[in-house]
């Protein structure tokens, strides 16, 4: 574990000032740092870290004294990492993760200890759902958002029939429930749900099926080498030709380059996209690239760089003092994120109420073409909050 203290030095270091702080509020990332999902958890703290070097290396006037610890997207491990940094670091806010069953177990200690956790990209629905709590807060997305934009376009492209595909494991299942519910509300209707355990490749068997189903279009839910060799084996198969194929965006976020031409033309969604254009994002693009050697932020950036606005709202409201727990949690669930993805607040469940854009492979952009959904709620189902 390293821990590292941002605050009147870094402030110094930028030719900026920052307020004395009484005590430094101590942030637990909680983040892949090795494995599959590494470069996820590399720009979760580097959006993050960039919005507090904006404010000075401050926020809301404080010190932020930073506790690392890898979850190595293992969710065997997710409850005695949390208890690192709630009882031995005593941590005041948690940050984290990318893996959804790891975020499972952090929101479960996250309300036992009654710890502030801002959840910076797992997309699992109950996080924000039937395990909500005052304690959880989601700067990114649910499964189920994305998934149900997709439906709607397809349906509004006079798709009557579609099938799904994922692996079968929750976050395929939720983000396919989702195109279902946005796609079957519009008056078409999913045909067949075909899945393979998680994390196996052997698609040919199921490209089959799809060619004898002959439906309008193919929604799926794949991320990384995963949605690299469907991609490539959907256009080598021809179907690509003859049935258009859907995703959620993170079938084609981080996977363009490998992917190449099989990818092009593809259309996602997702809740940000290149070529948005607005003054905001084009700042926050800047700023990146500057702070990280040239590299272009993603959308877990973003998540990462809104989790610490969020957090900056909390504390600002609370004075700087993360004790304050109540008057932190309401303000950080009134606030509205003045995001790179356009503006959102969050829902009482604590989930981003946010526009899904509809996106197209051109080049090596996920380019926006529209909006698919405007202002989206997940519907937050189970959540008593």
């Amino acid at each position: 574990m390293r821990k590292l203290l941002i605050g009147a030095a870094l402030a110094a270091a930028l030719g900026t000032s920052a307020a004395p702080a009484a005590a430094a509020v101590k942030v637990g990332l909680m983040l892949p740092y090795s494995g599959t999902y590494a470069a996820l958890g590399e720009a979760i703290e580097n959006g993050f870290r960039l919005y507090l070097q904006e404010q000075g290396g401050t926020l809301a006037g404080q010190d932020i004294e930073f506790f690392k610890v890898d979850d190595e997207s293992d969710p065997s491990k997710a409850s005695e990492n949390a208890n690192r940094l709630i009882r031995r670091d005593q941590v005041d806010v948690l940050v984290g993760t990318v893996h959804s069953g790891v975020a499972l177990a952090l929101a479960k200690a996250a309300k036992e200890s009654d710890t502030t956790l801002i959840i910076p990209n797992a997309g699992a629905d109950a996080l924000t759902g039937s395990l909500c709590s005052e304690q959880v807060f989601r700067t990114s997305f649910t499964n189920w958002q994305p998934g149900f934009a997709m439906g709607a376009v397809a349906a509004g492209k006079g798709y009557k029939k579609a099938v799904t595909i994922t692996w079968n494991y929750a976050a395929g299942k939720e983000a396919t429930d989702g195109f279902k519910d946005g796609f079957e509300r519009k008056g078409g209707k999913v045909v067949k749900h075909l899945s393979l355990p998680f994390p196996k490749v052997e698609f040919q068997p199921l490209l089959t099926e799809i060619a004898a189903l002959e439906p309008d279009a193919v929604f799926t839910f794949f991320a990384g080498g995963g949605a690299v060799k469907f991609v490539q084996d959907y256009a080598a198969s021809g179907l690509g030709k003859t049935i258009p194929l859907l995703g959620s965006g993170f079938l084609t976020d981080g996977t363009l380059k490998a992917q190449g031409e099989a990818a092009q033309g593809l259309l996602t969604t997702l809740h940000y996209a290149d070529g948005l254009d607005t003054p905001r994002d084009n700042a926050f693009r800047a700023h990146y690239a500057q702070a990280y050697g040239g590299a272009q932020p993603d959308v877990y950036a973003v998540q990462g760089y809104d989790a610490a606005q969020l957090l900056a709202a909390g504390l600002a409201a609370a004075q700087g003092d993360a004790g304050r727990k109540d008057v932190l949690r309401q303000a950080m669930r009134d606030a509205t994120i003045d995001s790179p993805r356009g503006a959102f607040k969050l829902s009482k469940a604590g989930n981003p109420v946010q526009d899904i854009y509809l996106r197209e492979v051109r080049g090596d952009r996920n380019q926006v073409v529209g909006v698919a959904s405007k202002a989206l709620a997940d519907p937050a189902r189970g959540c008593r909050l």
